[in-house]
């Protein structure tokens, strides 16, 4: 009976799957297919496709700059996120102290704050230093919403971490550096890069805080395309966004090549 069961739900669970898998997908599908128009306008079917709005991605130098704004913004601010998480980790799944749950809580406040608010919040305690539109300002910030992803990431890696290879090494002369360096720090090593890679998207596509702090002069991606969004819309949005899917596919199919991206971004290590 059971087997029976199983032949019977087994298709239906393809099909689940399917129509989930389709449901995500479609938006970016249709996003690419606009991205082809030759019309001044979002439309969708359109007749022939035409390389229109790609061209003019590289004639609006404007979200070239802001995309390298991004890029940078974000390895700056998961890089140092990495810094603080990684100590902050090991602290917590190593020892028990006082404090240690208030702690746990403050550096995962940043999930359970809504956006908006802390947008204001560090928009008015940031103007109180002169650091609100500047590029420190929006560093701080993103380390702050980022945090709790790298914080989860490198903790499930230390999770799965027997500490007696720890104490073996220390048993056998090395020092505690040598120990973090040499064992640890390897041995975590998928969990801090897939903590690196989630915390860096999440930066990049970090929007409403962005647009508190981010000036005029200088603004990420996702507040450039807001902006320009808020002025008029047109294919050039699509081509940009395709654009984007594009080099995020390209650079998980080359991760993948090196290490399972299911792996990376749970923390697991190599069999």
């Amino acid at each position: 009976m059971s087997g029976d069961g199983s032949s019977r739900n087994g298709p239906l669970a393809l099909a689940f799957h399917a129509l989930f898998i389709a449901f995500i997908l479609a938006p970016l599908v249709v996003v690419i297919a606009v991205s082809f128009t030759g019309q001044g306008y979002l439309a969708l079917p359109f007749d022939g496709l035409s390389l229109r709005w790609w061209r003019a991605i590289g004639d609006n130098p404007r979200f070239l700059e802001s995309f390298w704004y991004s890029a940078r913004l974000g390895v700056t601010a998961a890089t140092i996120s990495a810094l603080i998480a990684v100590p902050a980790a090991l602290a917590i799944a190593r020892w028990r102290f006082p404090g240690r749950g208030t702690l746990v809580a403050i550096l995962a406040s940043p999930l359970m704050i809504p956006h908006v608010v802390l947008g204001v919040a560090l928009l008015r305690f940031f103007s109180g230093f002169g650091l609100s539109g500047s590029f420190t300002g929006l560093v701080a910030a993103h380390v702050i919403v980022i945090t709790p992803y790298m914080l989860r990431l490198v903790g499930a890696g230390l999770s799965g971490l027997d500490p007696r290879i720890e104490r073996a090494a220390e048993s056998l002369g090395a020092d505690r550096f040598t120990v973090f360096r040499r064992v640890t720090l390897p041995l975590i090593a998928p969990g801090l890069a897939g903590g690196w890679i989630l915390a860096f998207v999440t930066s990049f596509d970090e929007l409403t805080v962005s647009l508190f702090l981010a000036s005029p002069a200088a603004n990420p991606l996702p507040v450039q395309l807001f902006n320009y969004i808020d002025q008029m819309t047109d294919p050039l949005v699509a081509s940009v966004s395709a654009a984007l899917i594009l080099v995020t596919a390209l650079v998980l199919l080359g991760l993948d090549r090196f290490y399972p991206i299911d792996r990376l971004l749970t923390g697991e290590r190599r069999a």
